[in-house]
């Protein structure tokens, strides 16, 4: 008998992912991790199912109308990954009056009916700028390659770095670009704004860009700076291939993608009748120079360093340990 099949409460609900944005590896290895685990938990009979829904364009309309869909066709909770905080609260308030549990992660909405699953992003923007002081106590020039604009994670990141900078005054962001968490797009807006910029030390990113910000300054000749990495398995096989090669140093951090599990066993908890913080907060993954070895080779290649969650760690994390 599998450990889960006690929930019978559940048995009959159906949860529904809403992703507003698939195009980068850590969406990608998001809906990757949803599938792994929530098929288990069907085949389990845990849920009747857990469907994952993408739209087309990272658009606010486009995914108002995919929840309200949603909320048509019946299920018993909504999982969100919202393109923005405030702008979809209207149909979230439509699902909630419905009855309807709404869960957001990673993108997370302010409407009070609703759950939030974050890290704390700007802190995450924060440690980059620790790191940078601490191994470079003499300062200097920093690009900051920003995410996905008008998103609420890439704001929250950049007020993180920002706040940093103001802290350490060593330190001047001298060029800003969006990457858009994709290393062709960091790439080409980062080699687009080198020839303009001065000698960089380092370079503070929001994940998905530091392996293109590596090609973009190898292209042009210029000296490779101190570059936050973003978890990717691409900028940590290159992060190796320079560490081996001359000692390079630096740091990795993100959110796992495995927090959609989180967010999927939280629904599952709240509709068997738990009760459940309407904030939770679930700690970012770093990488450091010690453990790069053994969090690249538990990387799939073209994916992200990840943690799935269980049913258990669901538990813990509702329970605040």
């Amino acid at each position: 008998m599998s450990q889960t099949s006690a929930f019978a409460d559940t048995s009959d609900k159906r949860i529904a992912l809403s992703n507003n944005y698939a195009g980068n590896s850590w969406r990608q290895a998001m809906l990757t991790s949803w599938e792994k685990i929530t098929s288990a938990a069907v085949k389990d009979g845990v849920v009747a199912s857990a469907d994952a829904f993408t739209t087309a364009e990272n658009q606010v309309t486009e995914q108002a109308a995919q929840i309200q869909n949603l909320i048509l066709q019946g299920y018993d909770a909504i999982v969100i990954n919202a393109a923005s905080p405030d702008a979809l609260n209207g149909a979230v308030e439509e699902a909630c009056a419905a009855g309807i549990k709404v869960i957001s992660f990673d993108g997370i909405v302010t409407a009070p009916c609703a759950w939030r699953i974050a890290i704390d992003f700007k802190q995450m923007g924060k440690e980059q700028l620790i790191y940078l002081a601490k191994h470079m106590p003499d300062g200097g020039n920093l690009l900051e390659i920003r995410g996905l604009a008008g998103v609420f994670v890439d704001d929250e990141i950049s007020a993180g770095i920002h706040e940093g900078v103001a802290e350490n005054s060593q330190f001047k962001i001298v060029g800003s670009v969006h990457g858009d968490w994709a290393q062709d797009v960091a790439q080409k807006a980062v080699a687009g704004i080198l020839p303009s910029l001065p000698d960089i030390a380092g370079v503070v990113t929001q994940g998905g860009d530091g392996y293109g910000a590596a090609q973009a300054f190898k292209a042009a000749g210029r000296p490779i700076p101190l570059i936050i990495m973003g978890n990717r398995q691409d900028e940590l096989k290159w992060w190796k291939e320079q560490k081996d090669a001359n000692g390079y140093k630096t740091m990795s951090v993100s959110i796992a993608p495995g927090v959609s599990t989180l967010a999927f066993w939280v629904a599952q908890q709240i509709l068997d009748g738990a009760d459940v913080p309407k904030d939770l907060t679930v700690p970012f993954l770093r990488v450091d120079q010690d453990d790069l070895e053994e969090k690249l080779a538990g990387t799939e290649e073209g994916s992200v360093a990840n943690v799935e969650y269980a049913l258990e760690d669901a538990k813990k994390v509702i329970a605040g340990k």
